[in-house]
């Protein structure tokens, strides 16, 4: 009698161990892992597609950025650097060059932008810039000092030759005064001694009497040498019919120009009644 074979119970352990691998392989899919079957089997894909969301998960992701950082020391050279150029530019006086430190100034004012290398090179740049500007505006001020005290030394001396031009005015508003001031202006301008000044002193007190307000009313001569016509005086000083000394000093230079000297107008004036 044939014998049977359980065939439930051998085929059912060669079942089992397959159904479990299809099994792993459908859940190493899932989690996107690519699984080689060995055997006859070619490679098969068991990869979930993820590429898309990678894509978006990049898009989502910000670019790195890179900052730069010097050192605390270039940094601080940087700020001393403005601070000393800055004040440079405020107290540059007209005249000192200024633009190419302003530059530097504008160029330096982003350091924290720039390499190391390149804010240490402004900064010898900017730092020599500066010093020639302040050794120029040091000059200039020195110059511009030195002007000011010249026109307050001149200013100074006017005011005393003015002060000194009124009182000798003042004094020459009498006969007396007048004679003296000829007899200063005679020897120190033109070298006459007592004796030509003997000769202006009886010419003059023919013509007027050393009266700087004499006035001709034929002529129209006037003043102390009796110019004619008065305004002719005006050569020497606009103050010509109110100032003595302005017509003494016209009177001694006409007499120097059409005669020589004091005595040789006396001359003429006796000989003719006018000179």
């Amino acid at each position: 009698m044939p014998q049977t074979l359980p065939r439930a119970r051998a085929i059912a352990p060669a079942r089992h161990p397959r159904s479990t691998g299809r099994n792993r392989i459908v859940a190493l899919a899932a989690l996107g892992v690519s699984v080689v079957l060995t055997g006859s089997a070619v490679a098969a894909e068991a990869e979930v597609a993820t590429a898309p969301r990678s894509a978006v998960t990049a898009d989502l992701t910000p670019a790195p950025t890179t900052e730069l950082t010097i050192p605390a020391a270039v940094a601080e050279d940087a700020e001393q650097t403005l601070e000393q150029a800055t004040l440079a530019l405020e107290d540059a006086p007209d005249g000192v060059e200024t633009g190419e430190l302003k530059d530097y100034v504008h160029a330096l004012s982003n350091y924290d932008a720039m390499p190391s290398v390149t804010v240490v090179s402004l900064v010898d740049q900017a730092t020599a810039e500066a010093e020639e500007v302040v050794a120029e505006t040091a000059s200039v001020k020195e110059e511009q000092a030195r002007q000011a005290a010249e026109e307050k030394r001149a200013a100074e001396e006017a005011a005393r030759a003015a002060e000194a031009a009124a009182q000798a005015a003042a004094a020459a508003t009498t006969p007396q005064g007048a004679q003296a001031a000829a007899a200063d202006i005679a020897a120190s301008q033109y070298g006459w001694g007592a004796d030509q000044f003997g000769c202006l002193v009886s010419l003059w007190n023919k013509e007027s009497g050393w009266n700087y307000q004499a006035a001709n009313p034929s002529s129209g001569a006037y003043g102390i040498p009796q110019s004619l016509p008065g305004s002719k005086m005006a050569t020497v000083g606009a103050d010509w019919a109110t100032n003595p000394v302005t017509q003494i000093r016209w009177g001694l230079d006409y007499i120097s120009r059409a005669y020589g000297t004091p005595c040789a107008a006396w001359g003429h004036s006796q000989a003719v009644n006018w000179y």
